[in-house]
């Protein structure tokens, strides 16, 4: 498949009328008018533009040229939606991003994250085929330019446990990917979280956009939760939260 071809994919999966309105009534937990969200690891910008149906400004953060060039698109004329073109770690600086352009969804700066897909059973024919090098920002600097988030959303291919070792302060809601491929990044993920604040935790598997657990557990239990997973669940997003009835479906 041709990189413009598998953009267009992405923005007729992700931007897809249909998914919109579940994608605004799931993330209305966190958001509402006049908050910040910030989206990194933005992709075509589908839970940015959530983020302004709700009524929240948007700050996307999108390392890839291509994706960038939609997202400019998509956001034009919208002063309330603001993007990044770089990498969010745990310093500033450069990094390498390695480009899957068959499939932009997974590219990622984790040299770690594409050991791990290497013959792993679901992820057949995943080749990232380039490396460009991006700039890096942190959490923090983005806060310091743009306003301290009310939610966050981390969706970087491996990358998360770097980028909440850029984040000093606590947002009241945030959520993070993980992968059964990577299991160990969501545990770094959740013991960077309880350090960070009191947070309760819940998580969505896939794209369902829908809480797995009947209500929020701490994080020792949700690290046991994603281990237990089969293999096959593959991927999922960890959903923390100071206020646990924003997390209790």
């Amino acid at each position: 498949m041709r990189p413009r071809s598998a953009i267009r994919r992405s923005v007729e999966t992700y931007c897809a009328p249909e998914r919109a309105a579940l994608l605004d009534s799931f993330l209305a937990r966190f958001l509402g008018p006049g908050e910040l969200g910030f989206d990194v690891g933005a992709h075509v910008g589908d839970r940015a533009a959530s983020f302004r149906r709700l009524g929240a400004r948007a700050v996307a953060v999108e390392p890839q040229p291509a994706l960038l060039r939609v997202l400019r698109w998509a956001f034009r004329g919208d002063s309330d939606a603001v993007l990044v073109g770089a990498l969010v770690g745990a310093a500033p600086g450069q990094a390498v991003l390695r480009l899957n352009t068959r499939n932009p969804t997974v590219a990622t700066a984790s040299s770690a994250f594409v050991a791990a897909a290497e013959g792993a059973a679901g992820w057949e024919g995943q080749e990232w085929d380039r490396e460009i090098m991006r700039p890096v920002t942190t959490l923090d600097t983005l806060a310091a330019e743009h306003g301290r988030p009310d939610f966050i959303k981390l969706d970087v291919e491996g990358f998360e446990a770097e980028a909440l070792a850029g984040l000093t302060f606590a947002p009241r809601a945030l959520s993070f990917e993980f992968t059964t491929i990577q299991r160990d990044v969501a545990a770094g993920c959740l013991a960077r979280m309880s350090a960070l604040g009191p947070y309760r935790f819940n998580a969505a598997l896939g794209e369902s956009m829908a809480l797995a657990l009947p209500s929020p557990v701490s994080a020792e239990r949700m690290r046991e939760w994603i281990e237990a997973l089969p293999h096959a669940a593959n991927s999922g997003d960890v959903y923390a939260s100071l206020d646990p009835q924003r997390i209790t479906p």
